[in-house]
């Protein structure tokens, strides 16, 4: 495309965007490494790692002298850290650059994917990369040994992962690569696991560069069972690797945990929480119910929590169903992650008053992603004015309803952004999202998997129970989302008027733009990685 930004200013871009972000968080480590002692799940994860830089594997010592082998919380924070500490040393500062440096991965990852969403905007790009690089939950979310960080940024890396095998297709390759960082995201929230085969339809599905535009009335072309199969490969593929990251992990758990579980055993816990009538919709002490009470063994315990927390379940669906919106409302309606764990770590070094300012700074970034990609979604669902041309009496009441439909979701969205319950407008979002149909396949990448990451998280802390760090695996995405509304819309888009929900694909290209113009690709295009 003519009018695509040249591949190596983009680049260039990309290092300083790395640079920045990492040049944030290493400030943020040098300033909080001496005063800011692990807390919370952190402690769990520094003394678990200890024992495997020592040498001692994944066990607990327990008071008594007794060890055993654990896996209540996932391995693959710890271990990381552990196998970082048995080089330099056991000091949490070790562990707090790790996450720095993970944190920019994540950003240039977001800028990457956003210089494939707009093509023919490098300033886009380069807003969406120095959002996240300077997003003020995650860059104070650093010194925190905890996992939701790391996981938001493997899981923006699979994403670019995806991108790649948008491009390369029908090579197979990068759709390994794609599963081998959703499997190491697995290793640290086993949940992650449900993104292998999204990540991989998306790149599977979505329009690789120098493919022609579709029309856009025309039906989606017939699949046999040929290529059903081979368009399954990949997808099969992707989840294969993720799996095989975390199969010498759940031999493991098999061997010393006398119950096989893929990555922790906790699942049963967390459910039992999360089915409480009393629950907040946030993490509450458990009530260890009578059946359980003389069940010591970790992996065994877990199991009897689960069984219980399904039979409540089973037995009060409405009232466990009624706990849905206070679990989505201590997700998203305030994050707060940052100051809470400083605070929560040395009050005497960041004070009450430290941790309200920076959750009101926080909330205000996050409630303004929340409004642009709101921004976004309604734009690319919109066709151009007039141009329905002949089609307009056929078309009229359904695109008015859509309209419609479209318009609500973003008043509703709006109004929830800037209101206590955010929750309720990033549903809307999705909800927008949705409205598209079949062609939200053949949207950038960075949309598609930033809208997954943002259901899958909802879906999981509303079967689960909520607090407000669990959704800072979604922002990186979602913030370089946010940018693409300040990319110009390409009228060539919707060139038949026909609404998105109603088409059976949108128009080529990986870009925001959809630009459906020469099927020779461009200089950016050709740039893998």
């Amino acid at each position: 495309m003519s009018g695509d930004a040249p591949a190596a200013p983009r680049r260039r871009d990309g290092v300083a965007i790395f640079a920045l972000a990492l040049a944030a968080r290493v400030a943020v480590v040098a300033w909080a490494a001496g005063r800011f002692p692990p807390t919370a799940d952190a402690t769990y994860y520094q003394r678990i790692a200890e024992r495997i830089a020592a040498g001692l594997g994944y066990t607990w010592l327990w008071p008594d002298g007794v060890v055993t082998y654990a896996a209540h919380y996932p391995v693959g924070y710890p271990g990381a850290i552990g196998a970082l500490y048995a080089l330099v040393g056991t000091h949490p500062a070790g562990a707090m650059l790790l996450n720095a440096v993970l944190g920019a991965l994540g950003a240039l990852a977001v800028h990457r994917l956003a210089a494939r969403a707009a093509p023919r905007s490098r300033a886009v790009a380069a807003l969406a990369g120095a959002l996240v690089a300077l997003h003020p939950g995650l860059v104070a979310y650093t010194p925190a040994l905890m996992t939701e960080g790391v996981t938001g940024s493997l899981v923006a890396c699979a994403a670019w992962a995806s991108a790649w095998a948008r491009e390369r297709r029908p090579a197979l390759a990068p759709f390994v690569v794609l599963g081998l960082l959703v499997g190491m995201a697995t290793l640290v929230r086993p949940q992650t696991l449900v993104l292998a085969p999204v990540f991989a339809g998306l790149a599977l599905l979505g329009p690789a560069p120098g493919d022609p535009p579709r029309s856009s009335g025309a039906p989606a072309p017939r699949v046999g069972a040929a290529r059903a199969a081979r368009r399954a490969a990949p997808i099969l593929l992707t989840v294969i690797a993720a799996l095989l990251v975390c199969a010498p992990w759940t031999a493991r758990n098999c061997a010393r945990m006398d119950r096989c579980a893929l990555v922790s055993v906790n699942g049963g816990w967390n459910l039992l929480i999360g089915a409480d009538p009393a629950s907040t919709g946030a993490w509450s002490p458990i009530q260890v119910p009578e059946a359980c009470r003389d069940v010591f063994d970790e992996a065994g315990k877990d199991a009897c929590f689960g069984r219980e927390a399904r039979r409540f379940i089973v037995e009060h669906p409405g009232t466990w169903l009624g706990l849905m919106p206070r679990k989505l409302a201590a997700t998203f309606d305030y994050c707060g992650a940052a100051g809470w764990y400083l605070h929560a770590s040395n009050p005497a070094a960041f004070s009450e008053a430290a941790k309200v300012a920076l959750g009101a700074v926080e909330t205000a970034f996050e409630r303004a992603v929340l409004l642009l990609a709101l921004v976004w979604a309604l734009r690319r669902s919109a066709p151009a004015p007039g141009a329905l041309g002949g089609r307009a009496r056929e078309l009229s009441l359904a695109h008015r309803g859509l309209a419609l439909a479209r318009l609500a979701l973003f008043a509703v969205g709006v109004v929830a952004a800037l209101h206590v319950h955010a929750w309720v407008g990033y549903l809307a979002l999705l909800g927008l999202a949705l409205l598209e149909g079949r062609a939200l396949l053949r949207a950038p990448v960075l949309a598609g998997a930033a809208l997954a990451v943002l259901a899958a998280t909802a879906l999981t802390h509303a079967v689960f129970f909520g607090a407000g760090r669990y959704a800072l695996v979604a922002f990186p995405l979602l913030t370089g989302l946010a940018a693409l509304a300040a990319a110009r819309q390409d009228p060539a888009r919707h060139r038949a008027g026909v609404p998105r929900a109603m088409e059976g694909a949108g128009a080529g290209g990986d870009g925001a733009a959809g630009s459906a113009v020469s099927a020779s690709p461009s200089a950016s295009e050709r740039e893998r990685l």
